[in-house]
């Protein structure tokens, strides 16, 4: 099959391409190379194969090379830390104590810098490269400024904008542009790189972006701006190349083992040979005290868990389906395959956190031996009882260092932004309805035609608009994307300002709660107009332990703060409301 994206490895160019053109690190702008490079295609595809390294596509802040695993699902409602909150969900985020926003800002710059200087040098070359090459190469330069725009004017609203590198007196007084007309820009383009990228890469070409990656970029940018129209078009042309299918494993997509697969809309490879693996920093977090002690501080929060729904696609809150004793039954099979269901195999232990578990089975050893993953066995299990699964599979135990791909834009995204852009025009047609039961079906393993799974009927606007959300999140769950869309739908001022909450502190009080059998959950709690949880109404939660308060203020945080030290470079950057 042939290859659709970015697949390979960045090697020894990178520490050419760093030498030759230094300056380029200079934050927030940089100036152009030296004149003695981008003399021929060489130069230029190992100029261009640097704007594909890790720390520019970052999904975890390991990809920077820092010690923390922050990821954007840390400043959403589908991550629990123990008691611990970060500064995007404290209510305590402004431009100094948050490495991760100085880095976007940082690291965003530098991409489009040494995009800039590519697009401003490679006239030099053009006498050398054939001239499919010579757009197509300027397309790939384009299609990632145009990225790193999308991301940071979705993150900071107005940003500087410069598609010219500008010596450093006057980037030191440059003001910032409007994002709407910034936006207009990055459609400029995306559309450019879709007419000159290929659909898809053969023989031993390079493998960078290609057309679908541009129209599926487009799409999710024009989604977050609520331009709709703009954003269902662009789907709708990734969608007709007719080159993508979902993967029909959702489990295995997500796997290490699982390389390019055909949903792969565009993404980036890792490999520790080359030093691109998740470091175990950003492993051991997600693994339980039995393989991995003494660490694990990454869960699903509860409010992830009880956002799947049941088999009869029904919330929790309305199946008859749902026994909060068995909370793991009768669920959408996404569920358990994003979070590990109790008394199932674990990396060869029966992962049980149930209070009177004391040991549990080894199914390596044939015997039981005694269990971190309860409090009964360590105090510093699991805080709320839930562990991760999506994307680790056995490898990730080897030597702690991971090769999964960084799945940036995948199919079901497609399919899925093209479905809510149409519910939100309420253009709601049959179109709408397979698309998003294609999703649905792959989940179940089935065709989206069978009656083998719950098929979405709804046609009107505001419960399929409902139904869409759930999708959403039961699909993209740890994809860095739940952010993004509480933004997006303006919900983070409701979904963020709920507490954290999971098992009490001591044995002792985690065994009472089993005189009833519900040690795990006191009741059901009420699933909102956005298919979210809501846990301050639910029967007999004072029985269990708040373990945070989230806060977020609508009056600031639906925008990120400007980086203090860009902006004692540069005062006119002045900082966004309230901070």
């Amino acid at each position: 099959m042939k290859s659709r994206k970015l697949y390979t490895l960045i090697t020894g160019v990178v520490g050419l391409i760093l030498i030759s053109c230094h300056d380029l690190d200079l934050q927030p702008l940089s100036q152009a190379s030296g004149e003695t490079w981008f003399t021929d295609e060489t130069q230029v595809e190992m100029s261009l194969n640097t704007l594909y390294l890790h720390q520019f596509w970052p999904m975890f802040k390991c990809d920077w090379g820092t010690t923390a695993i922050m990821s954007l699902d840390e400043a959403s409602d589908d991550w629990m830390n123990r008691t611990t909150l970060v500064p995007f969900t404290n209510g305590t985020l402004n431009g100094d104590n948050s490495t991760f926003v100085k880095n976007t800002w940082s690291y965003s710059y530098k991409a489009i810098s040494r995009a800039n200087t590519i697009l401003e040098n490679i006239h030099r070359s053009k006498e050398n490269i054939k001239d499919e090459y010579y757009e197509r190469y300027m397309a790939d330069a384009r299609f990632v400024r145009a990225c790193m725009y999308s991301r940071l004017i979705s993150r900071f609203g107005d940003v500087i904008y410069y598609e010219v590198n500008m010596d450093l007196e006057d980037a030191y007084h440059v003001k910032r542009t409007d994002k709407m007309e910034i936006l207009q820009h990055i459609y400029n383009d995306f559309d450019y790189a879709a007419e000159k990228l290929p659909v898809e890469y053969t023989g031993a070409e390079t493998k960078r972006a290609t057309k679908g990656a541009a129209y599926a970029m487009k799409a999710r940018i024009a989604l977050f701006f609520k331009d709709y129209e703009t954003a269902r078009d662009a789907a709708l042309q990734c969608i007709n190349l007719g080159v993508y299918e979902l993967y029909p494993d959702f489990g295995e997509l997500f796997w290490s083992k699982t390389k390019n697969s055909i949903e792969t809309v565009f993404g980036i490879p890792r490999d520790h040979q080359f030093g691109s693996a998740i470091p175990p920093n950003g492993v051991r977090p997600y693994l339980s005290r039995n393989v991995t002690s003494p660490s694990t501080t990454a869960q699903p929060s509860w409010d992830l868990f009880c956002s799947f729904l049941c088999t009869d696609g029904k919330t929790i809150d309305e199946s008859p389906l749902y026994n909060p004793n068995e909370p793991f039954l009768n669920r959408d099979p996404r569920c358990n395959y994003t979070i590990v269901e109790f008394n199932s195999n674990y990396f060869g232990y029966n992962y049980t956190p149930h209070p009177d578990s004391t040991t549990c089975w080894n199914y390596e050893l044939n015997r039981q031996v005694p269990n971190k993953d309860s409090k009964a066995g360590d105090q510093y299990a699991s805080y709320n009882g839930l562990m991760l699964r999506k994307g680790i599979d056995e490898d990730w135990n080897d030597d702690f260092y991971v090769n999964n791909d960084k799945l940036i834009m995948r199919y079901a995204d497609v399919l899925l932004i093209y479905a809510e852009a149409k519910i939100e025009l309420n253009d709601i047609d049959q179109s709408v309805l397979d698309v998003m039961n294609k999703v649905r079906a792959r989940a179940y393993k089935t065709d989206y035609a069978s009656s083998a799974y719950p098929r979405i009927t709804e046609t009107g606007q505001a419960g399929l608009r409902r139904i869409l959300r759930i999708e959403r999140r039961m699909e993209f769950a740890f994809e860095a994307l739940r952010y993004d869309d509480i933004i997006r739908w303006r919900i983070a001022e409701t979904v963020m300002n709920r507490s954290n909450y999971g098992l009490p502190t001591s044995v002792a009080d985690c065994r009472k709660l089993v005189t009833d059998g519900l040690w795990f959950f006191g009741g059901t709690p009420e699933i909102d107009g956005n298919g979210c949880p809501d846990f301050s109404r639910m029967a007999n939660i004072s029985r269990y332990r708040v373990l945070s308060q989230r806060v977020f203020d609508p009056a600031k945080h639906y925008l990120w703060p400007i980086p203090a030290s860009e902006i004692l470079i540069n005062p006119d950057l002045g900082n966004n409301p309230n901070y």
